[in-house]
């Protein structure tokens, strides 16, 4: 007799879903920016204000991977050779 398909309701006590971090480096960068005013404001509850923390470390860590990525990209024409861009 076949399984049948899995749920897509996680079972109880389990984590929902990922959601994505973001959809573009300025979106990211946008909603770090109201969480730091919310928490700078300081009415957050603590366990908003955990939740704004981790939040903020996540879009964080995804405005650096986006940079690095863009960094690494930037390149200019030299000599008939692709080097990474310098920056001056």
């Amino acid at each position: 007799m076949p399984k049948a398909p899995a749920s897509p309701v996680p079972a109880e006590g389990a984590a929902p879903p990922a959601a994505p971090v973001a959809a573009s480096y300025e979106d990211a960068l946008s909603e770090l920016e109201r969480l730091v005013v919310a928490m700078e404001g300081g009415q957050l509850p603590l366990e908003k204000l955990l939740e704004s923390y981790q939040r903020g470390a996540d879009l964080l860590d995804f405005c650096r991977e986006r940079l690095s990525a863009v960094e690494r990209q930037v390149q200019v024409l030299e000599d008939g050779q692709l080097k990474p861009w310098s920056g001056g």
